[in-house]
């Protein structure tokens, strides 16, 4: 194979070193017809100079919010990200770390993690924080596994209105375990509180419920809470961060752990990732929290100093008793959330989720004002919102894409009976002119593609 720089006389000798006569040995286990007996159809080599072109050309394939309005959100959202987060990213000291195996020689790379749990305990209203997940879809699904380990309990009631790809994790992590799914249904835009107080057993672990939920509404936390509370079971609330900005916390509405996606919080929509997990819980259940945990103490001289305590996870204890067995805590990513998070301060992240909500709002009252177009749900909403449309949603996202509008998202895919739905998001990003020229090519009375 010659795209390995080995000479033959070198693989020889690791082969004698082994006391393996061939390559191919090497694969005995592997059934004959599994094994590929013809070379592989490579095209011929490149030079550099044509190898660029050819990667160019491939990503020119791709379309992005640079080119497009953007009006999805279902779990990715463009927000402004401050020039200076990729700025600081950028330094060498933060882009080549990875995790402080060796804690008293890492005291930058620790400080930032506890700035990071600081900021999310401070926005949750829990007690502590973890370093992080790979996305809030494993946070969610790792919180349930706490919550069962908790409570010695079998079964999770889930809302429905979580998001649809977060499910697939969850039963993904829970069924191989023997763990029950109990399915609460949604009422109006809302996840039903009258069926999770009919199905409340106290084999019931915890209720995992999302605010905003997928279609963009908001939940009761506090409802919920009483419920489960009174069977001995606890609340994981599924938050969105930035609308933290200006709701209560969950922790004061009364849930036990807190999780979310922190792909809001400076980070880019990146194709899907790398994204970034976030846990916090109380401190009752802080022995429990997956994943790492940085402390502040002092060394013997009274200075100051961050260590890492408290980690569950199997790399520290029997694989089996571990809290997580996900080894990456994202630690960049955490690190341009915390960036975020101190650039906008509390009062800037209050304008963020100001502006998301208002122009949501405006938004959904335009399109109903269009022939064909109604709100199904009247509950409270954040940054994303749900239209019924009489035209088919496939025909009125073609028009959009071809006018240069990325459109919602056809909520069919994921809900039977919503097949005439479009699940549309509105962030600060958008201008009051863009939103007027969705509504209009929306209702055909705007063409041709605009470049924004």
């Amino acid at each position: 194979m010659s795209f390995l720089p080995h000479t033959c006389a070198e693989e020889k000798a690791m082969l004698q070193t082994m006391g393996v006569s061939s390559v191919d040995a090497l694969f005995s286990d592997i059934p004959a017809e599994l094994c590929l007996d013809r070379p592989l159809h490579l095209p011929p080599g490149l030079s550099e100079k044509e190898a660029w072109e050819e990667v160019v050309s491939l990503a020119e394939k791709n379309k992005h919010t640079g080119e497009y309005l953007c009006f999805r959100g279902a779990g990715s959202y463009e927000h402004y990200r401050p020039k200076a987060v990729n700025h600081l990213l950028s330094r060498s000291e933060f882009y080549t770390a990875y995790t402080p195996y060796q804690a008293e020689i890492s005291q930058g790379t620790l400080q930032a993690i506890f700035e990071y749990q600081t900021s999310i305990c401070e926005l949750t209203g829990m007690d502590v924080a973890n370093s992080s997940h790979y996305d809030g879809a494993t946070a969610l699904a790792e919180a349930a596994l706490m919550a069962v380990e908790a409570t010695r309990r079998s079964k999770v009631a889930v809302s429905t209105l979580v998001h649809p790809e977060y499910q697939e994790t969850l039963q993904t992590y829970l069924l191989r375990k023997g763990i029950e799914i109990i399915w609460l249904p949604y009422e109006e835009g809302l996840t039903s509180a009258e069926e999770l107080a009919r199905v409340l057993t106290k084999e019931v672990a915890a209720v995992l419920i999302s605010s905003p939920n997928f279609f963009g509404c908001l939940e009761d936390f506090s409802l919920f809470a009483e419920l489960i509370h009174e069977q001995g079971g606890l609340l994981i609330a599924c938050v969105d961060p930035l609308a933290l900005g200006i709701l209560e916390s969950p922790g004061k509405l009364g849930a036990d752990i807190v999780v979310g996606e922190g792909q809001s919080l400076g980070l880019p929509l990146s194709f899907g990732g790398p994204y970034l997990g976030f846990m916090a819980c109380r401190e009752k259940y802080v022995r429990r929290l997956p994943g790492r945990i940085v402390g502040q103490t002092v060394d013997r001289f009274g200075r100051e100093g961050f260590v890492l305590t408290l980690q569950a996870r199997e790399q520290h204890i029997r694989r089996e008793k571990a809290g997580s067995n996900i080894c990456s805590n994202q630690s960049l990513c955490a690190l341009a959330a915390t960036m975020y998070l101190a650039l906008l301060g509390s009062q800037g992240l209050a304008e963020v989720s100001q502006q998301c909500l208002q122009k949501s709002y405006y938004t959904k009252s335009r399109l109903v004002e269009l022939p064909g177009v109604t709100a199904p749900f009247k509950a409270p909403f954040f940054r994303e919102f749900v239209v019924k449309t009489e035209e088919a949603p496939g025909k009125i996202n073609q028009r959009l894409w071809e006018a240069g509008i990325l459109g919602g998202l056809d909520l069919g895919k994921y809900y039977p009976g919503l097949e005439s739905h479009l699940l549309l998001c509105v962030t600060e990003m958008r201008t009051k002119a863009e939103i007027d020229r969705l509504v209009q090519v929306w209702g055909g009375t705007g063409s041709g593609k605009t470049n924004f």
